[in-house]
């Protein structure tokens, strides 16, 4: 008898591919259940030009050479300046490592027409998984007020969740911040799924000192590359906690896309982009508690429904991550 194996899930992602951008990536091209189908590049991390040298290095040391990739935004859709997180993932995007990147051929739309076509070619087929500013998605929203309902799903790494209980800070929304205004027209969009895998979840998924070792001892070409950026990363979050960790950001926005059964709480609900001092965040319409909050009702009586990821097996899909990207699963 013929084992039946089912269809990889087709994904396009759309990245400002920095160091976690680029471990989600690896990780999806060592899933045999999974096909990278195209890759977007946005500003974010790094300079929409160094996103797209960072693709192509990624997807040459995943043996991927020959997926589509396209150039995307190079900073907000209301075109304010773009902020760059350079301290953060070094200049480059991977750690100012002294990498040999080489920009790869782009496919001739940009990055929003791009993920118009492909939604358009092939209806329900495709996830669509958003790892940067939404600008790209945003864009093509102005193309085709529906293309989000045309891919099968969205999950994108942004939003803060919940409120959070009186006296507790959250880590920056990034993602959010850098285009609250392309956010904003994505959670007031219709779209066929749209789950947000905010830093609220992330923070609950910590790569260790443990887990950079394994990745060093891996004698694995992309185990040792992402041990690499991971010391860069690190070098960042020490200051955060006083360890030398990192959040799995994007590789667990990935990670859920692909087992749905790693996410063990969420809530379905109306987003709203909100204030937070300087920046901005997206945020589900209750409070830690539960609460309807006293405002923002325009949201709530007209954004569809979002699935907010609240909890996560942490372990579970640290053990999958870590070991695909050390070689040994």
């Amino acid at each position: 008898m013929t084992e039946h194996h089912p269809a990889p899930r087709r994904v396009v992602v759309d990245t400002d591919t920095g160091i976690d951008d680029a471990l989600a990536l690896l990780w999806l091209a060592r899933r045999p259940d999974v096909e990278i189908s195209a890759v977007t590049s946005v500003y974010g991390n790094c300079s929409v030009d160094d996103a797209l040298r960072n693709i192509g290095h990624v997807l040459a040391l995943a043996g991927l050479p020959d997926v589509p990739v396209a150039a995307g935004a190079p900073g907000p859709v209301d075109g304010r300046p773009a902020h760059i997180a350079s301290y953060v993932h070094g200049i480059d995007g991977l750690g100012d490592l002294g990498l040999q990147r080489t920009t790869p051929a782009v496919v001739g739309p940009t990055s929003a027409e791009y993920l118009v076509e492909l939604a358009d070619s092939a209806p329900g087929e495709y996830d669509l998984l958003p790892l940067g500013p939404l600008s790209n998605l945003a864009l093509a929203l102005e193309l085709d007020p529906l293309v989000l309902t045309k891919f099968r799903s969205t999950v994108l790494m942004g939003g803060s969740g919940p409120f959070p209980p009186v006296g507790v800070t959250q880590t920056v929304d990034a993602n959010i911040a850098n285009d609250p205004a392309a956010a904003r027209a994505v959670f007031a969009a219709p779209r066929s799924e749209l789950v947000m895998v905010g830093v609220n979840a992330g923070a609950q998924t910590i790569v260790d000192e443990a887990a950079v070792q394994a990745l060093h001892r891996s004698g694995d070409p992309v185990g040792e590359f992402c041990a690499a950026v991971l010391e860069s990363y690190m070098d960042f979050y020490q200051y955060a906690w006083g360890r030398r960790i990192s959040p799995a950001w994007d590789g667990l926005t990935a990670g859920l896309l692909v087992e749905p059964r790693w996410i063990t709480a969420s809530i379905d609900g109306p987003v709203a982009v909100v204030p937070d001092g300087l920046l901005a965040r997206a945020h589900l319409l209750q409070t830690a508690d539960g609460l309807p909050v006293p405002f923002a009702q325009e949201e709530a009586r007209t954004a569809p429904a979002t699935t907010v990821v609240t909890g996560v097996d942490a372990a579970g899909f640290l053990a999958d991550f870590v070991g695909r990207l050390a070689g040994v699963r």
